[in-house]
């Protein structure tokens, strides 16, 4: 099955926030989008475009990411611009 960055970005805008989108998606389609995506410590991920930063949780050991996660991304990348 091949990803779709744009179907994963019209995905995390939905509401109810999905519970089956999958980290490497989201860091898939992040990059894609021009995000830097960098691993801090403790499983942590920074995400950083255009002076704006935030961090979040990879999930481990679990591939999807938590529905939180989610919708602070989605919130991240509206502040950018970046709604589909």
């Amino acid at each position: 099955m091949e990803i779709q960055p744009q179907e994963t970005l019209q995905r995390i805008f939905l509401r109810p926030v999905p519970s089956d989108v999958s980290w490497f998606e989201m860091e898939l389609m992040l990059r894609q989008l021009g995000v830097t995506v960098t691993a801090r410590s403790n499983s942590r991920i920074a995400l950083v475009k255009d002076g704006e930063a935030m961090a979040v949780y990879r999930p481990q050991p679990e591939p999807l990411a938590l529905q939180a996660t989610v919708k602070d991304i989605a919130a991240f990348l509206r502040t950018l611009g970046l709604e589909p």
